[in-house]
């Protein structure tokens, strides 16, 4: 089983110059329990089903699981999801050792831009870009599955 640890942070400055590659994301969630979230996402040209669970106590740790699946599948999928579609697109942007995933959401969440480093460890040290903003790590607003349901635009 995976374990994903990351740490979620909001983002004040321009970070695009930095931008080494970028994709549009579309979403949707079969499941939006905290429990578990089950969600199918297209992803450039390829289609992925994803389970998490349930965050440990710091927000940061939690499983894992997915499996990419044909973009018809996931259209297919999506019109079965629960109310509401995530659409974003993902910035990489290499800092020191690790690659900052950038998230500058559209249509409800437009204005909202949060940046996810990926680490091995809770404890791992990493490099912080000037344009990082608050860490907002474990805030359960923040999460993808919570701006479907209560988008950012309407808080």
């Amino acid at each position: 089983m995976a374990q994903e640890i990351e740490r979620k942070f909001l983002v004040k400055g321009d970070f695009k110059p930095f931008v080494k590659h970028s994709m549009r994301i579309v979403q949707g969630y079969l499941s939006s329990v905290p429990e578990r979230t089950v969600r199918v996402r297209i992803k450039g040209d390829k289609g992925f089903i994803t389970v998490k669970g349930i965050g440990n106590e710091s927000g940061a740790s939690r499983f894992e699981w997915e499996k990419e699946i044909s973009k018809e599948d996931v259209e297919n999928l999506l019109k079965i999801c629960e109310p509401g579609v995530i659409d974003k697109t993902r910035y990489l942007v290499e800092v020191g050792k690790h690659t900052y995933e950038v998230d500058e959401f559209y249509g409800d969440n437009a204005g909202l831009i949060v940046a996810e480093v990926e680490l091995e460890q809770e404890n791992e040290s990493f490099e912080k870009p000037e344009w990082l903003g608050e860490e907002v790590t474990g805030d359960a607003k923040y999460y993808n599955s919570m701006l479907m349901k209560h988008p950012y635009t309407k808080w």
